[in-house]
């Protein structure tokens, strides 16, 4: 059994794993590589022949783990895709979404400078909707819990995460000249208590574990509750001043989240009503997903929908679809709740608001999630007094503030504790992936303490396990 970090491998982005058991090629995770400094068109080289590969097996649809499967078939892969059947229908959702962000970026460059067509051929997009169509073409949906056979030598289960809906570590039986191993793939590890969301599964008995490290070395805040939190904010920006409250959030994931956690505030009558508005055509379109897998969602929310109904919907709640609509919130004057994507602010119909409110001393922006370096959530988080949006350079004037009560990602400790409810005995070795090096080292450290085997792979090494 060989086992080759293709992707993710000291840094965060791109995941993409390969497994090979005797003449039998997996691939786990195919996702697109944004890390700074690479570009785009990179993700066309793959360092196999994609024609090789048997089987893909997708842990969960956030981009950094799904948004190259449509390059991969593109370029000859004839397999299967399994996951879990939410993740089959945000998968191509967001890989969807992704056609239209090469395509709006294409259509920038179209027009620069003197020779148009030359660099129109040069800027293609990665991939187009006929290769998501044909991806979402190879996808089979799996249940969680139920076992896989997927030849007579190798076995596969799917074991819930958190962090998004359908969001699984896959976790393989593999029977390999006579001997029984087991190796699990965590895709992203989420925390307990998280809005929507079930806790994560804890592994049965593995030798071999390639585990995410994304917040290794840092904690999420713990005194304070979201519930509280959100109520302090919204006082302080709606009802203290009369202001407005904008949260830039990721569509899929974050705002059903967060939506949830408001409909309780408003519902309870915590706060009196004020207008919320979810400006975000893709995050109306993925809470229908939710609607639809809603057997998947946490006891808390499906207590909810039996008290109350609907935990996406709320009197005061209004979700725009058309460009027109979004302009017009800008005309409302009353005090309002405005959630929109990008959640890093890099594009989007955020840009649009934080355009016409940054400047506006009774305005607050309110970060819920993680933004990277560079990023313009990153400046503003930082304290930037001058940002850029859409072209020109604007003075800071509006309140900036931020929680991590809403991060999807498991903390340090609960990435530790994760690995330590794996049977004792039973594992081997641990291989970090899918973080920056100082997170990666932080686990490491900890890890070792505790006499544990942890390797962090460099890309394309293989290990024979």
């Amino acid at each position: 059994m060989k086992l080759t970090i293709w992707g993710a491998a000291e840094q965060v982005t791109g995941s993409m794993h390969l497994l090979e058991v005797e003449n039998y090629k997996i691939l786990i995770d195919c996702g697109l590589n944004y890390e700074g400094g690479v570009e785009l068109a990179a993700n066309e080289n793959f360092p196999f022949n994609p024609f090789d590969i048997d089987l893909v097996v997708l842990t969960h649809a956030h981009i950094d783990h799904s948004g190259n499967l449509p390059t991969l078939v593109k370029a000859g892969f004839e397999g299967q895709i399994l996951c879990t059947y939410p993740t089959a229908d945000l998968t191509q959702l967001l890989l969807s979404d992704s056609v239209n962000i090469f395509l709006r970026k294409q259509d920038k460059k179209r027009g620069r400078g003197k020779f148009r067509k030359h660099q129109f051929i040069n800027n293609q997009p990665l991939y187009l909707q006929r290769h998501v169509n044909d991806t979402a073409d190879r996808i089979v949906p799996l249940a969680f819990h139920k076992e896989f056979k997927i030849n007579k030598n190798i076995t596969l289960t799917l074991i819930p995460t958190g962090h998004l809906l359908g969001a699984a570590a896959a976790h393989f039986t593999i029977k390999d000249e006579e001997e029984i191993k087991t190796i699990a793939f965590t895709g992203d590890i989420g925390r307990k208590n998280y809005p929507v969301l079930n806790d994560p599964e804890y592994l049965p008995g593995t030798q071999y574990l390639v585990c995410e490290s994304t917040y290794g070395g840092r904690l999420h805040s713990n005194s304070d509750n979201i519930h509280d939190v959100l109520v302090k904010v919204i006082k302080e920006a709606c009802i203290n001043q009369a202001g407005r409250l904008i949260i830039p959030a990721f569509s899929v994931g974050r705002t059903q989240s967060l939506v949830f956690s408001l409909n309780k505030i408003f519902s309870n009558g915590d706060l009196p009503p004020i207008p919320v508005f979810v400006d975000s055509p893709m995050a109306t379109l993925a809470t229908d997903i939710y609607r639809k897998h809603h057997q998947q969602v946490n006891d808390e929310a499906r207590s909810f929908y039996q008290k109350n109904g609907d935990e996406f919907e709320f009197e005061n709640l209004s979700y725009v679809k058309e460009l027109r609509e979004s302009k017009e919130i800008s005309d409302h004057f009353e005090p309002c709740i405005i959630i929109s994507s990008a959640g890093m602010l890099e594009g989007g119909r955020i840009q649009d608001h934080l355009f016409h409110n940054i400047q506006n001393f009774y305005a607050t922006i309110f970060f819920i999630g993680f933004c990277a370096k560079g990023t313009l959530g990153h400046r503003l988080l930082r304290g930037d007094s001058v940002v850029n949006i859409k072209g020109r350079e604007l003075s800071v004037f509006a309140s900036i503030k931020k929680t991590d009560l809403l991060s999807g990602h498991g903390d340090h400790q609960d990435i530790i504790n994760y690995i330590e409810q794996i049977p004792a005995g039973s594992l081997k070795s641990v291989f970090l992936v899918h973080g920056e090096p100082e997170s990666m080292a932080a686990i490491k450290a900890d890890l070792s303490q505790k006499n544990y085997s942890v390797v962090i792979p460099k890309k394309g090494l293989v290990f024979e396990l």
